[in-house]
Parts: structure tokens; sequence; C-alpha cells
């Protein structure tokens, strides 16, 4: 039967290895590197197709750029009149049910301050989360490759069409998505570049040679004093379980078929790009509190393109939008196109509740939409173990 590779036992090895029905040799050092294949396919694999000629294999050839629009784009539409700004505050009542409900889930908390506390201030320290968000759309190509088992060939037939002449079914706004598409007009047929068309590669259990020194005897044809091995028959060598002794096993890139089809895949890609601004204040309350809640939406705007926020009653949050909207549209514009842009501010309320209990003053925070309480200092806690 004739091999495929070719190693330093010769033409002659695996299950009809004559070298069998002698004393054991030492086992010979692994073929040179040199039978492997390239682990990557040679650049010159690829044909030149134009209007492609950045693509690599395997990807990294980064974002195309998007052609210019063939017609105007719209224009952000801005509302001929500032919206008016209402600011909610919370009761007292509501304080003090939010204050019963934190006090109650510790187990150490006495209930005697919500019970016998009296608020004598509540101070409005309301911040705002103003976001920004842009849904884009971004393409990039790679050359790809898979076994070929008969599928069209059509490189050559006529010119590929551009990365953005390439119909793609977009999601809904705002919803994230990706989408590969082969390009039409780029496969064409190559021998694998891995087996070199052969359809198989040396086993890299055995080296190639089909056969390995026994486990059992370490090689030497005998297990104890004179006492043949019978794993090995006295051989010393034992056939490659991972080959079968055959010294190759099937290729993984062509799967045995010689032949790959090579061709151009659009990777296009829709994902949100988010930005947030929390404008500072002074209620003494520890910022990342308010990563954990939400706020009460006090203004939503989403088109093609949205105009910087104008006469929101605190400056930072404007001067933000103004910052973000014009850093949104000139970074991502660059790579992809920019489909819809959405921003909203949120009120996150911060209520600073200053308590008397027992003629001492003290202090609680209700923040949030979900009315969270933050009292670090609480003046009635207890010890407890855990046996």
């Amino acid at each position: 039967m004739e091999r495929l590779t070719l190693s330093d036992y010769g033409a002659n090895h695996g299950i009809v290895n004559p070298v069998y029905g002698l004393p054991a040799p030492t086992m010979a050092g692994a073929p040179a590197a040199s039978m492997h294949g390239p682990s990557a396919p040679p650049a010159n694999m690829f044909d030149t197709v134009p209007g492609y000629e950045g693509t690599v294999a395997g990807g990294g050839g980064g974002y195309l750029p998007p052609p210019m629009p063939s017609v105007p784009m719209p224009v952000p539409e801005q509302a001929p009149n500032p919206p008016v700004w209402h600011i909610p505050s919370i009761s007292e009542d509501r304080a003090r049910q939010a204050f019963s409900t934190y006090v109650s889930s510790k187990c150490c908390y006495s209930s005697a301050p919500v019970r016998e506390g009296v608020i004598t201030n509540m101070e409005s320290f309301n911040t705002y989360r103003y976001r920004l968000e842009t849904f884009k759309e971004s393409r990039s190509t790679e050359w790809s490759q898979e076994p070929y088992a008969g599928q069209p060939v059509d490189a050559g037939v006529q010119p590929a069409p551009g990365p953005w002449q390439i119909a793609a079914q977009s999601p809904a706004f705002f919803q994230e998505h990706k989408q590969t598409i082969k390009v039409p007009y780029t496969s064409s047929v190559k021998n694998c570049h891995l087996c070199l068309g052969m359809g198989r590669n040396p086993c890299t259990t055995c080296a190639g040679a089909g056969n390995k020194v026994c486990q059992m005897c370490n090689g030497s044809g005998y297990r104890h004093s004179n006492d043949r091995c019978t794993h090995c028959n006295g051989r010393g060598r034992e056939n490659c379980s991972s080959c079968s002794g055959s010294g190759s096993c099937q290729c993984d890139t062509c799967r045995g078929k010689r032949q790959l089809l090579v061709f151009i895949n659009l990777n296009v890609k829709w994902s949100i790009e988010k930005d947030d601004f929390l404008a500072q204040d002074s209620s003494g309350l520890k910022v990342e509190k308010l990563e954990e809640v939400s706020g009460k939406e006090l203004y939503k705007d989403a088109q093609y393109m949205v105009y910087p926020v104008r006469g929101f009653p605190d400056a930072s949050v404007a001067q933000a939008s103004e910052r973000l909207v014009r850093d949104h549209q000139v970074k991502y514009a660059q790579t992809s196109r920019i489909l819809q842009q959405r921003q909203t501010i949120e009120l996150i309320p911060i209520t600073k509740v200053n308590y008397m209990w027992k003629g001492k003053p003290n202090v609680y925070y209700v923040y949030g939409n979900e009315f969270k309480v933050n009292a670090d200092d609480y003046p009635a806690t207890c010890c407890c173990s855990v046996m």
C-alpha cells in the first residue's frame, strides 16, 4: 500500500513494517517540521479582487469606510421650543416608607429609629444622567475557505460588487446583530495548502512512523527478566492508535477533499455605541451608588442624527450633550454608517433626610427610581454572630 508521507522508517512502516521481526531499534527522531504544511494559507493562494485589495485571511483588515451618500442625508430636526423641565421631589411619607423597608432588610438593625425618629429637614440633591447612543452598521471582509465538494465557482465571471453595494437585512434600530455574506464572484478552487493537495497529513502522535515504542516494555521487547512482552510480541513497538498504523490522518482543513473553495466573506455588524455623563452633586452620597439605580426619564430624542440638548437647567448636562454628539458623529462616521441616534436624560432623585433620634442628629439617603436607601451610620445596630 502506498504511503502519503515519508519518515525515517522509509516506505515500510506501520502494520507492514518488517522491523517488527527484529530487535526493536531506538525510536527515530521526529521528522522535520517541513513534513507539516504551513499553518496559515500563503498570501499567493488568494486572487486579487478589485475593491478588496486589503482583505486578508482570518480578518484583521479593519472596518471599511462607507461611501459618500449619493443623496443628501436628512438634517436633524431641532425642536422649535425647548421642553419644560419638571423636577419632581419625594414626600416625607415616601422617605419614611423607604427607610422602614431598608431597616427591615437588615437583621442587625433595630427599628426604633424608624418608629421614634423625627425628620427635621429633607434636602433634594437631584442629579442627572445624560446618555447618547449611536446605532451603526460596520462592514469588514476576510478570505475564507471550506472543503471543495462541487460548490459553484464564480470568480472572474463578472466583477464582484463592492462591500457596501451588497444588500444586507438590517435589524430594527438599536438591536445588535451580525450577518456573514459570501461575496458573489470571488469563489475559486485551490489545492489545500496544509496537506499540499494530498488529503492527508502526517500523524502527529507517531510523527508519521505508523508505530511507536511499546508502552509496556519501553521498547525492549521483554517484560521481566527474559519473558517476552506479550503486548508487542517482543517487537518493542506497537501500532499507533491515532492513525491505525497508517502514519497519516485525514487533513482537518480540506477533510480529505484535497481542494478548497476559497472566497471572500463580508461581515456585517450592527452595534450600539453608548456614552454616559453623570452630573456631579454635593449630597455626600458615593457616586458608585448611583450606578445601581435607574432614574426617571425626563427627555428622549431619537432620529438619524440628533442635535445637542438646549436649555437644560444643569449647564453641565448641556455641555456634555454638545461634546458627545460631536464626538460620536466625527468618530463613528469614519468607519461605519450611522443609522440612528438616541439621547436621553434621566433624573436620578437623591434626597438627604436629616432626623433626630434620642437627641442626636442622623442622616440617611433615599435615591434612584427604586427608592434605595443608604445609611452608613445607622444609630441602632447590634452585634450578630453566626454559629
